[in-house]
């Protein structure tokens, strides 16, 4: 009788409060970010930290949603919420609402929507309920094909979107199709693919080429099985062609901007004044970001009293670089409580995967964690410059009432869903 009148709340709490644990303190730090003068209303929906007041009490009420929500519903009805969101995300092209240059939300009144933000969920329901089917296994060429056809509809529609550092977030389900068995083979050429590509653009595509073939004909050599003589060519002449590949698409295919980005992290502009252009116009941002971090020190200049922060030196401080307000008013200990936050939350939800009965379950938890660290990853090394600049938000920190509803609708379905483990106990 107990267990019945309390099942209601047993869900995991420990990510539960490492979830409001990072909600507080990046609306904190959303505030130290944008507020003007001395003296500040916390729901003044003229500034950012008053919205975001706002989006998190909104939140609350979507949290109950989800968890009052039978949990067999989401694996149900799965297919259906993915076909919505991505004619939620057609729409766009119709009925869209055009913000720097992209054209992926929707205005609603004073507020927009972006349909990208909760297609990662929709995605990763689409892809639990495929690959738990008994009919799939990732062994096979046309299940893979099937598989990457389920991420590649939204991230493509995203990249017409002219929203491509969102479109990038869809790779990390490969973490996913590894967990479930896809062949480490792909792994392998998913490295050698990014490292022909890196080398390509940083030295030239005949060295890559030479040093390839080189690699590659030592391995041959070398093993006491030789590899067919056909396929270590067919190898030598696919990693020539990528190379090859690599410099067009870089020529002819990116965007100026885009170009430039990737120019500066491999040094590979030569030219003093072109760099110092381009320093001054694309990565601003990132040195005036770099400038508030390391003058954190160890300890921050204490909350509300960043310089740097204060005085606006980092345009849209509050959304995509507020990893750079944490340095500066935090310090070193502020950025490392943060990092252990993810990473808690992170390991939490892969442990609660494997503890899963079913695949579902265990395939959507892994695809909640591989989604949280990639924007963790990517943000944080694109606000310190270890990577290039690339839009996308902070988890539950940024600025922005569709980003965290998107991530809060992805970790809560994972908690409704592991619930039910507790309750069989």
């Amino acid at each position: 009788m107990y267990r019945d009148t309390n099942k209601y709340f047993q869900f995991d709490w420990l990510t539960i409060i490492l979830f409001l644990l990072l909600v507080g303190f990046g609306w904190l730090n959303i505030l130290s970010a944008s507020h003007v003068g001395e003296s500040f209303d916390y729901f003044n929906l003229n500034q950012p930290y008053g919205k975001q007041s706002v989006f998190i009490l909104l939140t609350f009420g979507l949290i109950i949603l989800i968890l009052s929500i039978e949990s067999k519903f989401y694996e149900r009805f799965s297919s259906v919420i993915y076909i919505v969101s991505m004619l939620s995300m057609v729409g766009l092209f119709f009925f869209g609402k055009n913000v720097n240059g992209a054209t992926a939300w929707y205005g609603i009144g004073g507020m927009t929507l972006q349909p990208s933000e909760f297609a990662k969920a929709a995605t990763a329901l689409a892809l639990a309920k495929f690959l738990s089917d008994l009919n799939t296994d990732l062994k096979y060429f046309k299940d893979q094909v099937k598989a990457l056809i389920i991420i590649a509809i939204p991230a493509v529609l995203v990249v017409l979107q002219n929203d491509t550092g969102s479109a990038l977030v869809y790779a990390a389900f490969f973490f996913v199709f590894y967990r479930e068995g896809l062949p480490k083979i792909y792994l392998i050429i998913g490295v050698l693919l990014a490292s022909i590509s890196i080398s390509s653009l940083k030295f030239d595509d005949i060295s890559t080429s030479i040093v390839i073939s080189l690699v590659i004909l030592t391995y041959h050599f070398t093993r006491r099985k030789k590899p067919a003589i056909i396929k270590t060519v067919f190898a030598i002449l696919a990693c020539v062609i990528l190379s090859s590949g690599v410099e067009f698409l870089y020529d002819n295919i990116l965007q100026a901007h885009q170009k430039d980005r990737i120019s500066l992290w491999l040094r590979i502009e030569k030219d003093p004044a072109k760099i110092a252009e381009m320093r001054r116009d694309i990565l601003y941002n990132l040195y005036e970001s770099e400038k508030a971090i390391s003058s954190g020190g160890l300890t921050g200049k204490g909350f509300l009293q960043g310089t740097r922060t204060t005085g606006k030196f980092v345009p849209e401080q509050h959304t995509d670089y507020i990893f750079s307000t944490v340095g500066e008013e935090w310090g070193f200990a502020g950025t490392t409580f943060v990092v252990i936050l993810f990473v808690l939350l992170l390991l939490r939800i892969l442990h609660l995967a494997e503890l899963q009965k079913s695949q579902f379950s265990r395939v959507y938890g892994y695809s909640v964690a591989s989604i949280l660290f990639f924007h963790f990853l990517i943000n944080i090394g694109m606000v310190m410059g270890l990577i290039p600049t690339i839009g996308i938000p902070l988890p539950f920190f940024s600025y922005g009432g569709s980003g965290l509803w998107g991530f809060t609708i992805l970790l809560f379905i994972f908690i409704k869903l592991d619930s039910n483990r507790i309750n069989e106990w």
